[in-house]
């Protein structure tokens, strides 16, 4: 089973972490920037953030056998803080590097009049670049949340089907595939979607369009979640290809319309003699070159 996992915090994750994605069939992932968890304070915590996001991860990442692209973006929670505000005004030297294949997480958090600014302003921006969109929806009033980020997109410049609509529930995924938007299912231990929710939508909404990833980050979160709803699919009768298609080709599709994907791995960086800005990350003198396949 070859898996890529269209959203996850690799920054709040471990070398464990993805020593065991690689061993479940992770071999891709995207990784949008996000809320760290406390306020920045100063839009320069968001340049070295998006740096590390196009160097450091990649290479970390490499080092395990798991191509690594991300998504940038002033995130909704932060658009409500003026200090954050000319992080918008910078995006555009960002957003033409290689290894950034969307704009996001953009979206809402609370749908207050300066995300309402925050979400058109970005949107805009990834029609003028070239990019795709991956848009969150509020954890609150989702439907809600849902309608007004589609009015929003309807309005903009971006076609609906260069917008990926993540953190979809039973609530929301019928409205969200009928406006030809691309589906994002989040897969976590306690909230959100759970397999085998997953695995019922599947079941009555089909796999076309539908991203499945775990979406996991520094809280309760697990990064192997998307193995757990291939094999749960498996065991629901859907078949191989209905598998591969939800946890590859679909990711591969949507983050593809970028023109940027690129799944082969640089052999250079995944030397165990290669580093990051004289960082090896190795620990004890191991490899940290991929397992040999079995």
């Amino acid at each position: 089973m070859r898996i890529f996992d269209p959203h996850i915090h690799m920054t709040s994750r471990t070398t464990d972490d993805y020593e065991a994605m690689y061993a479940a069939g992770v071999r891709a992932v995207v990784e949008p920037s996000f809320w760290l968890g406390q306020p920045r304070t100063s839009p320069a915590s968001f340049y070295d953030y998006f740096d590390s996001l196009l160097g450091w991860e990649p290479f970390r990442a490499a080092q395990h056998g798991i191509a690594h692209h991300c998504t940038l973006a002033l995130n909704p929670k932060e658009a409500n803080d003026p200090r954050c505000a000319p992080v918008l005004d910078e995006l555009p030297r960002y957003l033409v590097k290689d290894g950034v294949v969307a704009v996001g997480e953009i979206g809402y958090d609370s749908m207050t009049p300066a995300e309402d600014a925050a979400l058109a302003a970005q949107l805009q921006l990834a029609a003028d670049h070239g990019l795709p969109a991956l848009v969150h929806t509020p954890h609150r009033d989702k439907l809600a949340g849902l309608r007004r980020t589609l009015d929003v997109v309807k309005e903009s410049a971006l076609p609906m089907d260069h917008v990926l609509v993540d953190h979809l529930n039973e609530t929301t995924v019928k409205e969200a595939k009928d406006s030809g938007c691309w589906l994002g299912f989040s897969v976590y231990p306690d909230t959100k979607m759970d397999e085998q929710r997953m695995v019922a939508i599947l079941r009555e909404y089909g796999p076309a369009r539908v991203l499945v990833n775990s979406a996991a980050d520094w809280g309760r979160s697990d990064p192997l979640k998307t193995r757990k709803v291939g094999d749960l699919m498996r065991a629901e009768g859907f078949t191989e290809d209905d598998v591969d298609q939800v946890l590859w080709r679909n990711p591969v599709a949507f983050y593809g319309l970028s023109g940027r994907l690129d799944l082969d791995l640089d052999s250079e960086e995944t030397e165990a003699t290669a580093t990051h800005e004289g960082n090896s990350i190795l620990r004890g003198g191991g490899p940290a070159t991929a397992p040999t396949e079995r």
